[in-house]
């Protein structure tokens, strides 16, 4: 690496410079709240309002997640977002999935104005009033539904799947329909299996979308609150819940954390087994 570096011009050392100094900035900008979410997590509130953050071990405490365990509404919090997330993370990718099928199909009718529809809708939305007024006209108010219905189908998700399943080669799908397989029959046993890789990373990507939901303009009944909002209605406690809510982010934070590791290895061996580098 250093006898690399060292043959580079000085143009070249001060691009390469300048674009880890770019990223060091980055990463610290994404990891510098997160350290402070734990560190805030072990703080006793009252020293944490009065001083901020301290090393002094001995004014640790365990009150923050002693207060998370003892709270009913945040249990039923994370059961309701893990209930949303897995139930909806599974409609959500099937809906995708379908979607995007004959959107990479050459031979598909119409599929320039859908491309065209659909690239609109990430550049221009009906706003947040608009949205509230449809979902509370469809009878969403405190209603599952509600918490997921705005990110249930989402176009960068279709276009991933479109883009992978497009490169699966013609002839393979001609084959297929030559011995008598049907469209369904092609789409389970031949699409499906080909693109395992890209609809399991679908398949995380919708998860950690649905977990982080919190359906606030939406869901008014305790019961039907996911973990977010009540980590929402934490924050706005003040400095004095800062510890208390650090305590939730970090227990929260697991669940994604844990499927994208046990995730990881399979869409490496997916990938490998699919010949994609």
């Amino acid at each position: 690496m250093e006898t690399t570096f060292s043959k580079l011009t000085k143009g070249d050392k001060a691009i390469m410079v300048f674009a880890y100094t770019v990223l060091g900035l980055f990463m610290a900008a994404i990891i510098l709240p997160v350290i402070y979410i734990v560190l805030a997590s072990f703080i006793d509130p009252i020293t944490l309002q009065n001083s901020g953050l301290t090393f002094d071990f001995s004014k640790w405490t365990l009150t923050a997640y002693e207060r998370v365990m003892s709270n009913a509404q945040i249990w039923t919090g994370f059961k309701n977002a893990l209930i949303y997330s897995v139930l909806f993370t599974v409609i959500s990718v099937t809906v995708t999935l379908l979607a995007a099928y004959p959107m990479s199909r050459p031979d598909f009718r119409g599929k320039g104005f859908f491309n065209v529809m659909f690239v609109i809708t990430m550049f221009f939305s009906g706003g947040l009033i608009p949205t509230y007024l449809l979902m509370m006209s469809l009878g969403m108010k405190n209603n599952p539904l509600a918490v997921v219905m705005p990110s249930l189908l989402s176009v960068f998700n279709i276009l991933l799947m479109r883009n992978f399943m497009g490169q699966i080669p013609d002839s393979i799908l001609e084959a297929a329909k030559i011995d008598g397989a049907g469209e369904l029959s092609i789409f389970a046993r031949i699409i499906m299996p080909m693109s395992k890789p890209a609809w399991i990373t679908l398949i995380i990507l919708s998860f950690q979308t649905f977990w982080a939901e919190s359906g606030g303009m939406y869901i008014y009944t305790e019961k039907l609150k996911p973990v977010s909002y009540a980590i929402s209605q934490i924050v706005t406690a003040g400095v004095v819940r800062t510890g208390m809510a650090g305590a939730v982010s970090l227990i929260m934070l697991t669940v994604p954390v844990l499927v994208f590791v046990v995730s990881q290895s399979k869409v490496v061996e997916t990938m490998a087994n699919a010949g994609i580098k």
